[in-house]
């Protein structure tokens, strides 16, 4: 196989110099993923997929063409390379008001792997079968439980890249995650509780440790919980968001406000532009002086974390908010240069070998606090609040600007001390006035990674992966609203 991808990728990069094109890449990807549905103490499907092809990027006069294929027949890869040179060449006869240009980076050679100790695609699928339906079997034995809906999910992606600047280089990265969501029925309502192991870059060993039988109990107990919980009229309380809920909060509000095409405005046609342009740059204070979100795309477990992006730039770590401002954007070798970088981030990703890359929010963290906090202590010290653990629903408008989120378990907190579930919670905010309420973080042992893995962007939408954590962080005087 590997010398079959050597002959692709030769064969379409000297196609597309022959052609005449001012700069060219192929991405060699093979795709195998797996996903195991279940519901209650049986499984629901199994989804197995084993993909592979290439795509070509050509740059003429500025403009950019794109094709790519399954055929391996070496004539086919060379119409191919030699289309996406005809597409650029027609694109930039069109017209180029804005030419791209690419910020220069050293011609890199290497290899990345994840690294494991079990190939998950090698484990009996009996075996997990077992695991996610004894799962099911102890969260129905909790009375009032009516429903347990699951899955695991793996994923093994093997990439070659390289370039007519003489760039080569290859990933092998795999991933695996499974979730479960337990579902009462009583007092006239439907509540949840959701279970998670992490998503991780990480081998089969990762979902042997994550307790999915173990906890099913007591997740299908707090479901049950929560249907007794009393609801929360409307009004402002100090909020300790839990790093399970943060992740969600951080991607929507911070990670994608913070792709630098979306703030130049080249990116809005799936969820609009963003309020942080480049304007504000070392200006806008996006949150407290607590507030420090890091990009790290070398981040050990985390989902974007490649080796190196689509661009062959090698993952990376820097700050987007330092000390409250901000600093920084994802940035790919064709936007960094429109802000006066001199290298790109590496944030730019493709979905597939058939997606042009375009600029992805990379593994985004909000920093831990300095000094010694638990979460014990942060309930302590607050006198009138809510907890809220998990991901619920949400909502953000076009500029990254406005929104609201919910959650998927809610605990009071009064003198304190944590009192009892609550239900039907919503918070609203502005971004920047949200994270400048932000007045303590727990410190480094309470940091959690947690992966997102449907983040949606493009037209055609693309999918792509990627890891935010944090530790627990309170919100003082949030705008809170009870949903029906």
């Amino acid at each position: 196989m590997d010398s079959k991808i050597d002959e692709i990728i030769g064969a379409a990069l000297d196609a597309a110099a022959r052609a005449g094109t001012d700069y060219a890449d192929v991405r060699f990807v093979r795709n195998r993923k797996q996903v195991v549905n279940f519901e209650d103490d049986f499984i629901r499907s199994i989804e197995q997929e084993d993909m592979s092809g290439y795509g070509v990027r050509a740059l003429v006069k500025g403009a950019w063409g794109f094709a790519s294929s399954t055929d391996s027949d070496l004539g086919a890869v060379r119409q191919a390379a030699r289309l996406a040179v005809d597409m650029a060449g027609a694109n930039a006869a069109v017209s180029v008001s804005d030419p791209v240009t690419l910020t220069p980076d050293e011609p890199r050679t290497g290899s990345h792997e994840t690294p494991m100790l079990e190939d998950p695609f090698e484990v009996p699928i009996k075996e997990k079968v077992s695991l996610l339906t004894a799962a099911g079997s102890e969260a129905l034995r909790v009375p009032g439980v009516r429903k347990v809906l699951g899955w695991m999910n793996l994923l093994n992606v093997r990439k070659t890249f390289a370039s007519t600047e003489g760039a080569r280089v290859s990933t092998d990265v795999t991933q695996t995650a499974a979730e479960y969501t337990v579902w009462a029925v009583g007092n006239g309502l439907a509540k949840q509780r959701t279970y998670s192991i992490l998503p991780l870059s990480a081998g089969y060993e990762h979902l042997r440790r994550g307790r999915i039988v173990e906890e099913a109990p007591r997740v299908a107990r707090e479901a049950v919980e929560h249907l007794k919980a009393k609801p929360v009229p409307a009004g402002r309380k100090d909020l300790i968001l839990m790093p399970s809920h943060l992740s969600l909060t951080i991607h929507e509000s911070v990670g994608h406000a913070t792709e630098l095409d979306r703030a130049l405005g080249m990116e809005e046609s799936l969820a609009g532009r963003s309020f942080a342009v480049p304007s504000l740059l070392g200006k806008l204070k996006y949150g407290s002086d607590l507030v420090n979100f890091k990009a790290d795309n070398a981040m050990p477990g985390g989902l974007a974390t490649m080796g190196f992006d689509d661009d062959g730039v090698p993952g990376t770590s820097w700050h987007i908010v330092k000390d409250g401002v901000l600093r920084g954007y994802s940035t790919s070798r064709e936007v960094a240069g429109k802000i006066g970088q001199t290298r790109s981030m590496g944030s730019n990703r493709a979905d597939s070998w058939s997606s042009f890359p375009i600029v992805r929010i990379p593994n985004l963290s909000l920093e831990p606090g300095s000094r010694m906090l638990s979460l014990d202590d942060l309930i302590a010290d607050t006198k009138d609040g809510i907890l809220i653990d998990g991901k619920g629903s949400y909502s953000i408008d076009q500029m990254r600007c406005n929104f609201q989120f919910g959650g998927n378990a809610f605990f009071e907190i009064k003198n304190g001390r944590i009192g009892g579930m609550l239900r039907d919670v919503t918070y609203q905010a502005i971004t920047t006035d949200f994270w400048n309420s932000c007045d303590a973080i727990c410190d480094g042992r309470f940091f959690e990674p947690h992966g997102e893995l449907n983040c949606g962007k493009g037209d055609p939408m693309q999918i792509s992966r990627m890891t935010h954590g944090s530790a627990p962080a309170r919100f003082r005087n949030i705008s809170v609203g009870g949903i029906r």
